[in-house]
């Protein structure tokens, strides 16, 4: 069996990942997505056949999920997020149960059965403030990176409460509390709070079973996966270091190994 390659093109930021014959992950690229969706998934791609020491001609199969799946002109099929994040989520945890998933303008919790299918789910894509993109809201009002974001609320003394439920009004809370002297560390930690909250109203709709999977550019701040696991106990799990962020592509990847299979079967 050749390789294949599975990617997920996000609001944010492109995946693009290649399997082996044997199904291990052997090459892995991500590029900010920007506006030439079609541009961004070429040189992920291309990116993750040189770091997977392949050619394109030993892929097989290609398949494309997430928010631009459709502008992957090379692709064979394409596969919804959820499809791709159940399959990510079990290649990493094969007991997950319950996957939240956490991008920049998206969250969804996902609900799967034994055979790795959507059982329920719950998405929250009509409004930032429960998504990633608040926090990078957040952090630009308070004249900080995004790639400060993790170390600010690490460094958190004590949570600023931000109750707003959508993002206008959640981001004048955050400029209230800067004008009353609040420390930006702790408003950081307080919109994280915040996410947290709006997770778990997600995951308790689809009646969440463990294990938990934690997937999405999100979970790799530290505080947002502490405070997660401290609300949900145990059988908490999250895929190691830039990994999270590459589940969703590396489950499409997964579902091309086995279309591949099925057609050279038929051959």
């Amino acid at each position: 069996m050749k390789c294949v390659a599975g990617l997920d093109v996000g609001s944010t930021y492109t995946k693009a990942t290649i399997l082996n014959s044997e199904g291990d992950l052997i090459g892995r690229a991500m590029r900010n997505t920007g506006f030439k969706l079609d541009e961004a998934a070429r040189k992920a791609f291309d990116v993750a056949l040189e770091d997977a020491g392949v050619s394109e001609s030993d892929i097989g199969y290609v398949i494309s999920t997430g928010y631009g799946r459709h502008r992957v002109d090379f692709r064979d099929v394409t596969v919804t997020a959820l499809t791709a994040a159940a399959r990510g989520a079990h290649w990493f945890f094969p007991n997950s149960r319950t996957v939240l998933d956490i991008g920049g303008q998206t969250m969804k919790a996902t609900k799967l059965d034994d055979k790795i299918k959507v059982k329920s789910f719950r998405l929250n894509d009509k409004c930032a403030a429960g998504t990633g993109a608040f926090l990078e809201k957040t952090a630009r009002y308070m004249d900080y990176s995004t790639e400060q974001i993790g170390a600010l609320a690490m460094s958190s003394k004590k949570e600023v409460e931000i109750s707003g439920v959508c993002a206008v009004f959640a981001e004048s809370e955050v400029i209230n509390q800067l004008s009353i002297g609040s420390e930006p560390s702790d408003i950081m930690q307080g919109a994280m709070v915040s996410l947290v909250g709006r997770s778990l109203q997600l995951m308790r709709r689809i009646k969440m079973e463990p294990e938990y999977t934690l997937v999405g550019g999100i979970m790799r701040y530290p505080t947002m996966v502490q405070s997660l696991t401290a609300e949900l106990g145990g059988d908490v799990n999250v895929p190691e270091g830039d990994l999270v962020q590459f589940v969703g592509a590396i489950g499409a990847a997964t579902l091309a190994r086995q279309r591949l299979a099925k057609v050279e079967a038929e051959e």
